[in-house]
């Protein structure tokens, strides 16, 4: 590997399918250890084991619920037991597990959305802060979304939580700078089973209304993260990258 990431560790969370497995061996590609998170123990094993078998580098599969604690710091203590520290954070774990009007959303579940896709970015990045990055340096990548922009019917507070991900990217660049970056993409609607609800039955539709063509793809997003990892954006923190097939443009195209 000659690439600059070579020898560095990066942790992702969500990281078991779509876009966090698709950063996952993006970064891993490019000669990242990774540390791959998520609720479900085989699921991080099995894709721990394809990136082993594509690559040299380590992986390192650990369980841990995005927004517990406890788990989240016994996945930071066994990625500095192994690797001796972290230099990238992925912080892509994300729920919605309701869709409607938000004059209808029950307590229970808005407060699982919260806790999942706003507090464990807080969460993660103090882990990782106070691990290793307040002393090695590092980058911090928070994946947000489009939706975080926009009023949208049926997510509404999903990217609610997603447009305060945004403010704490801003916030954590402030505070967390010289030594380390943070920085977010904001997603358009990508081929996810997260997002399958959006995409799955008129995906046709969807294509046609957005200028590149197409939705997109966990890919799309790997690689902007792999730019956020690397010196590349040594010089840009606090900024969040939109790719988004151009959705948040289309209504000034013909």
């Amino acid at each position: 590997m000659t690439s600059e990431l070579s020898g560095k560790t990066a942790l992702i969370t969500g990281a078991s399918r779509g876009i966090g497995k698709a950063i996952a061996q993006a970064l891993a590609a490019k000669g990242c250890n990774v540390v791959l998170t998520s609720r479900k123990q085989e699921s991080v094993d099995e894709v721990a084991a394809e990136i082993r078998a594509a690559s040299d580098v380590g992986a390192l599969p650990v369980a841990a619920h995005a927004a517990e604690p406890d788990q989240a710091q016994s996945c930071v203590d066994a990625a500095v037991a192994e690797f001796g520290g972290i230099d990238v954070l992925v912080n892509n774990a994300g729920t919605n597990p309701y869709f409607g009007p938000m004059v209808d959303l029950d307590m229970v579940r808005a407060e699982k959305t919260v806790r999942v896709n706003q507090t464990a970015v807080v969460l993660w990045t103090q882990l990782a802060w106070k691990a290793s990055m307040a002393e090695r340096g590092g980058s911090v990548i928070n994946i947000a979304s489009i939706g975080g922009m926009a009023t949208e019917p049926g997510i509404g507070f999903y990217n609610a939580t997603k447009a305060a991900v945004l403010h704490l990217t801003r916030q954590f660049a402030a505070e967390l700078a010289p030594s380390v970056r943070v920085n977010a993409i904001a997603p358009g609607i990508v081929r996810t089973h997260l997002a399958r609800a959006l995409w799955e039955e008129h995906e046709s539709a969807l294509n046609d209304a957005l200028p590149l063509g197409r939705i997109g793809e966990p890919a799309d997003i790997a690689n902007a993260a792999v730019f956020l990892a690397g010196a590349e954006s040594s010089w840009m923190t606090g900024q969040t990258m939109v790719i988004d097939g151009g959705a948040l443009v289309r209504s000034q195209v013909g």
